[in-house]
């Protein structure tokens, strides 16, 4: 069973869900790929939600720079999971093209594969897809925006083009 909470951030609502093995989606109301929660249950009192979105709201108050929660992303392909486990190692404040992702997994000719990957990534934020940007420092895709991508690489400090 997958549970939900909706939580207010400064870049909209979010939805916020959680399996028995811990969080497994941050979802923006429109963000692409995000099927909404008709089969889900509405836990406000889930432990591991209550804790995603008290570690939410401290990354936007700057005063967190990673996330601590346990993570369930069983719902991927492996390779999808091994490109969303590499994202979790691109530090707060710092940013990785999407060809040097792929050179990261060992698969340095799936630079698109890596990128489909990336926008596929359930957990918006906590694993920080939106720190993958265009080899020229471009803005290239995100699933919630290119304008909340923005924000968030602002919140981080980072420049790009």
């Amino acid at each position: 069973m997958i549970y939900y909470i909706e939580h207010a951030s400064p870049l909209g609502a979010l939805v916020l869900a959680a399996s028995e093995h811990g969080l497994r989606g941050v979802y923006f109301a429109a963000q692409k790929h995000f099927k909404g929660t008709q089969d889900w249950g509405h836990a406000p009192d889930h432990a591991t939600l209550r804790e995603a979105a008290r570690q939410l709201d401290e990354y936007f108050a700057r005063r967190r720079t990673r996330f601590d929660l346990p993570l369930d992303m069983d719902c991927g392909t492996e390779f999808q999971r091994a490109v969303w486990q590499e994202l979790q190692a691109i530090p707060f404040g710092h940013s990785a093209s999407y060809a040097a992702l792929a050179q990261r997994i060992g698969k340095p000719r799936a630079v698109r594969a890596v990128g489909a990957a990336n926008g596929r990534n359930p957990l918006s934020i906590v694993v920080p897809c939106h720190r993958v940007i265009g080899a020229s420092g471009a803005l290239i895709g995100y699933a919630g925006g290119l304008e909340r991508k923005a924000y968030l690489l602002t919140l981080e400090g980072l420049r790009f083009n």
